[in-house]
C-alpha cells in the first residue's frame, strides 16, 4: 500500500509541470492571437499621434482613484477577515499589491495564494483560514458586476453578447449566492458541512476535497454570522465606483469624450471578458476587450487600439510600483514567497 501511494504521489508530482506548462501555453496563445486582432490594419503613425494630446493632470487623478479602489478592497479585506483575528487595513492594502505584482507577472492570477499566503504568515494563522475571506470577496464583486450592468443597461444599449454573457454571469451569481447563504445559515447547527463517512472513505481526492469543502464552510459559517460581513457588502460597491471613475478619467485624458455611462459599460465588458484568468496582467484579453467596448460606441479603431495600451499602462506601472514595495516591506523576496508557497501546495 505504502509503495502504491508513492507511486500516486510520483505521478501526480510528474503530471502538475505538465498541466501547468500547457495551462500557461493556452493562456500566451490567447493573448497573441488577442493582440494581432487588436493592432491588425492599425497605422503605427496614427496610432502614436492619437497620443499625442494626453491631459496628464486628469491622468495623475485617474491613477489616485484607482489606488483609492484598492485601499477600499484592503478596508473590506479586513473586516472580512475579522473573526480569523485583528489586521489593519494597512497590512491587508499591503498583501493585495504584493498578489496583484504576483499577477502581473505571473499566469493564472497565483496572487490571490500570495496574498493569502501574506496574511496567514504575518498574523500565525493557518493558511485555509483565509480562504473563505477571498471567496467571499469574489461572490462579492460579482454580484456589483451583475448589478452594475444592470443599471448600465438602463442608461445605455450594450451589445447583444454582452447582455447575454451578464445573463450567465447572473445565473452563476445567483447559484453562488444561494450556496454561501445555505453554508452560513444552514451550518449554525452544525459543526461541519459534510459527516466523518464522507472525509474518511472513498477515492483519495473526493476525499480531500469534501474535507477541505467542509473547513471551508465552517470559517464561512463564521464568517457570515457578523455584522463585518453585511458591512463588506457595502464597501465592495465603492471599489466599482472608483475604478470606474479611474478609467472613465484616463479617456477623458486620452481625449475619448464619452459619458460616464458609455465608460462604465466598457470597463463593465473589460471585466466580465476577464473573468477567467490567462497570461500575466490579462495583457491581450485586456486590449482586446477594451477596444471591442469602445468600437462599439463609435470610436475609430485605431484610436482605441492606442488607448487601450494607454489605459493598461497607466494603470498598471503604478501597481507594480507600489507591488514592489509591499513585497520589500514584507521581509521575504519574490523567490522566498514563490518557494514557500510552492510547498504549502505540495503539502495540501
Amino acid at each position: 500500500m505504502e509503495q502504491e501511494a508513492l507511486l500516486d504521489s510520483g505521478n501526480e508530482t510528474q503530471r502538475r509541470p505538465a498541466q501547468q506548462f500547457f495551462k500557461q501555453l493556452a493562456g500566451y496563445v490567447l493573448a497573441g492571437a488577442c493582440l494581432v486582432w487588436v493592432f491588425y490594419d492599425v497605422p503605427v503613425a496614427e496610432l502614436w499621434h492619437t497620443m499625442s494630446a494626453i491631459n496628464w493632470w486628469l491622468i495623475a487623478l485617474a491613477v489616485v482613484f484607482d489606488i483609492v479602489s484598492y485601499v477600499c478592497q484592503g478596508y473590506r479585506w479586513q473586516l472580512l477577515l475579522r473573526p480569523v483575528g485583528p489586521v489593519s487595513t494597512l497590512q491587508a492594502t499591503q498583501a493585495i499589491y504584493a498578489g496583484l505584482f504576483f499577477n502581473e507577472i505571473l499566469p493564472l492570477r497565483i496572487g490571490e495564494v500570495v496574498r493569502a499566503f501574506l496574511i496567514a504568515r504575518w498574523r500565525s494563522v493557518k493558511f485555509l483560514s483565509i480562504i473563505p475571506s477571498i471567496a467571499v470577496e469574489r461572490l462579492f464583486d460579482a454580484l456589483w458586476l451583475f448589478a452594475g450592468i444592470g443599471v448600465t443597461v438602463l442608461f445605455i444599449p450594450l451589445p447583444g453578447d454582452v447582455v447575454s454573457a451578464a445573463q450567465t454571469l447572473g445565473i452563476a451569481v445567483l447559484i453562488l449566492t444561494c450556496l454561501a447563504l445555505y453554508l452560513i445559515f444552514w451550518g449554525r447547527n452544525k459543526k461541519a458541512l459534510l459527516q466523518q463517512p464522507l472525509t474518511e472513505r472513498g477515492w483519495k481526492p473526493v476525499r480531500r476535497l469534501f474535507s477541505f469543502l467542509s473547513r471551508v464552510a465552517e470559517e464561512m459559517r463564521q464568517l457570515g454570522t457578523t455584522r463585518y460581513f453585511y458591512y463588506s457588502l457595502a464597501v465592495s460597491s465603492l471599489i466599482l465606483v472608483f475604478q470606474i471613475l479611474a478609467f472613465w478619467l484616463v479617456m477623458e485624458a486620452y481625449g475619448l469624450h464619452l459619458s460616464l455611462w458609455a465608460g462604465s459599460a466598457v470597463l463593465l465588458i473589460l471585466h466580465l471578458g476577464t473573468v477567467i484568468p490567462n497570461a500575466p496582467s490579462n495583457i491581450g484579453t485586456y486590449q482586446f476587450f477594451c477596444v471591442a467596448g469602445l468600437t462599439f460606441f463609435g470610436v475609430d479603431k485605431t484610436v482605441a487600439a492606442g488607448f487601450s495600451m494607454v489605459v493598461f499602462i497607466i494603470l498598471t506601472v503604478p501597481l507594480w510600483a507600489i507591488g514592489l514595495i509591499a513585497i520589500g516591506r514584507s521581509g521575504m523576496t519574490l523567490k522566498q514567497i514563490r518557494a514557500d508557497i510552492k510547498c504549502l501546495i505540495n503539502m495540501k
